[in-house]
């Protein structure tokens, strides 16, 4: 039988998002001092990890591509602290898939590219390096890209609603408040 998995997108899923106040928006963090699991998530992690669901992160991080002041290796660190982080709560992570590049990249070879999410070349890698069944899969992400990142690859969909964030298209098959929620929801459903 091939293995199942939750995709998981990172900021505003496993980790909150952060205030940047030049840009007036919630974004990823920019300081590994600035990461923290969000409350409840290593739990549900945890819980999902004991169904039998690998547990895969993919997430888009354009603060390089787009020169916010944000060096790749602190990108390598928050992705590091994350794995450290769920480790020592007893989570294992299977993969971390991190995109770098932006359309409006400012440095030259991370603009466009095939790994961007909404497109699934991530769940697709996963399906391909780790024999994930891509039928009996979920992705959780608070972003309308996530959702229509899971339709592409056939994976269900669930969206965490954080701020501001309306019910909007594509649909996903369910939403929730956060990743506790959506672990529920994705367990009652196997």
């Amino acid at each position: 039988m091939k293995p199942k998995a939750v995709f998981l997108d990172r900021d505003g899923v496993i980790n909150p998002s952060v205030w940047n106040e030049a840009t007036k928006a919630f974004e990823s963090p920019h300081r590994v001092g600035d990461f923290c699991l969000n409350p409840g998530a290593a739990q549900a992690m945890r819980d999902l990890q004991k169904a039998g669901f690998a547990l895969i992160v993919v997430t888009n991080q354009p603060s390089y591509a787009k020169s916010k002041k944000t060096p790749l290796e602190v990108i390598t660190a928050i992705n590091d602290r994350l794995a450290v982080d769920l480790a020592q709560e007893g989570v294992v992570l299977k993969a971390v898939f991190t995109c770098l590049h932006h359309p409006e990249s400012l440095l030259p070879g991370y603009g466009a590219c095939a790994c961007r999410k909404p497109s699934p070349y991530f769940l697709l890698q996963a399906e391909r390096w780790f024999g994930i069944d891509l039928c009996a899969s979920w992705m959780v992400g608070d972003r309308a890209t996530d959702v229509a990142c899971a339709h592409a690859a056939g994976v269900k969909a669930i969206r965490i609603l954080g701020q501001d964030q309306a019910r909007a298209d594509p649909k996903p098959l369910a939403y929730a408040q956060d990743l506790r929620q959506a672990a529920t929801i994705i367990l009652q459903s196997a």
